[in-house]
């Protein structure tokens, strides 16, 4: 009896004692080349090491159809810090977990020297616009204000990150960018063509297999990142005052993003029948709008 209740108690110690050190790795979007990635987030993974004990190594990709590809694998990775549409995704698809956020909501906007932006938006179109490529939530953004294929401007994904969109604007190599807020804020001489809707702020989150003490030390270190002044300038990077607690509830929907994106598979349907849609009337599909996007009329 006592052997048996000391095996029950060594079992029990182990199962509540703190995870050892181990190594997990951290995917962020490929918002910047992978060697100035690991410039960017060195001293966030720095300091996650020593206020947590693990450490963390930095994953990323070459591009963001890399990026989608591995994400649609579920390519092995144990934290993510990405945008909305990408969260929502690992957290309804495989069983990720959001911790904290940044703290201000996602906005893009739409940046364009002043004679340009008179136009307004559908003064772009035919003209270069550039921004990071497909399935970056700039790009998204971007598609749903010229829904209208034959009345679009060109769009040019070639930057390397989003800074060099605004840079191409400068140097007259793109009358536009399609920027996040952080960035566009940066920029008060060129002038907001157009501002997207706001999304919840990126999130940092954890895949299934990390341990609850794990995910508990890592939620706590980023709540308490922006009372280290030494990482002012990663919380300056990453366009963010400080990171606050996530949850679920926050992100979901924004999935529906990736609905158009080259590779996307709609979940299986529930087994529960949903119920027949009502058949609409022609007066109905008279008032539906067909093209999308912005109207274009030809001279008589």
């Amino acid at each position: 009896m006592k052997l048996s209740q000391g095996l029950a108690a060594l079992v029990f110690s182990l199962l509540a004692a703190p995870s050892m050190a181990a190594d997990y790795t951290l995917a962020v979007e490929p918002n910047y080349p992978p060697a100035q990635a690991q410039q960017v987030y060195k001293p966030l993974l720095d300091y996650l090491s020593r206020s947590t004990g693990h450490r963390f190594i930095l994953k990323t990709a070459t591009n963001y159809h890399v990026y989608w590809r591995d994400l649609r694998s579920n390519a092995k990775t144990d934290f993510a810090f990405e945008e909305a549409h990408f969260t929502d995704y690992r957290i309804d698809r495989l069983g990720f977990t959001p911790l904290v956020r940044v703290a201000e909501a996602t906005r893009y906007t739409l940046l364009a020297d002043a004679p340009v932006a008179e136009g307004g938006v559908p003064g772009l179109i035919g003209y270069r616009v550039v921004s990071m490529p497909a399935p970056s939530l700039g790009y998204l953004l971007l598609g749903e204000l010229y829904k209208n294929p034959i009345a679009q401007p060109e769009i040019q994904s070639v930057a390397s990150n989003w800074r060099d969109g605004v840079e191409m604007v400068f140097a007259q190599e793109s009358e536009a960018a399609m920027v996040p807020n952080y960035i566009a804020q940066l920029y008060p001489n060129l002038v907001a063509v157009s501002e997207s809707r706001e999304f919840t702020g990126r999130a940092l989150s954890a895949g299934g297999t990390v341990p609850a003490d794990v995910r508990a030390a890592v939620s706590e270190a980023m709540l308490k990142l922006h009372q280290d002044d030494a990482l002012y300038e990663v919380l300056v990077e990453l366009g963010a005052s400080q990171f606050v607690v996530a949850t679920a509830e926050e992100y979901a929907g924004n999935e529906s993003l990736l609905r158009g994106v080259f590779g996307y598979k709609a979940k299986p349907a529930s087994a529960t029948p949903e119920p027949e849609p009502e058949p609409e009337t022609d007066e109905a599909l008279d008032d539906e709008e067909i093209t999308g996007g912005i109207e274009v009329q030809a001279d008589n």
